[in-house]
Parts: C-alpha cells; structure tokens; sequence
C-alpha cells in the first residue's frame, strides 16, 4: 500500500494501459520510467504500486528530503 509522503515531492505514478496492465512513469515527462534500461511497464497494480513507492522514496532521499 502507498505510503503518505508529500504529493509535491513525487516524481512517479502509475497508470493503467489499454491492455490491463500498469506503467511507471515519469509525472515530469509523460514517459514509462527507466530502471537499469528497462522500462516500468506491463505490470500488475500491485506491482506498480510497490514501484512507484520504491521510485519515489528514492527520489525524495537523492533530493534530501524525507518521507512521513
């Protein structure tokens, strides 16, 4: 489940594709976020959940701020 951290201080979400699965992406860029070259797609909600909370737990510590 998503942690409560600062909606301003995210940089990743997730939405459901055409198909049924879900992707990671960028709210910045629009585009499928990257991990080691790969794209954050066709996922399961759960999936993309436990991601995008990874993602933007890292985002927030490389930019020194916290999560509550």
């Amino acid at each position: 489940m998503r942690e409560k951290t600062d909606p301003t201080e995210n940089r990743y979400e997730m939405r459901q594709e055409p198909d049924g699965t879900w992707t990671v992406y960028d709210i910045f860029t629009g585009l499928p976020a990257v991990v080691n070259d790969i794209p954050i797609t066709m996922l399961t909600i759960e999936e993309a959940d436990d991601a995008v909370d990874l993602l933007n737990n890292l985002y927030i510590d490389r930019r020194g701020g916290t999560t509550q």
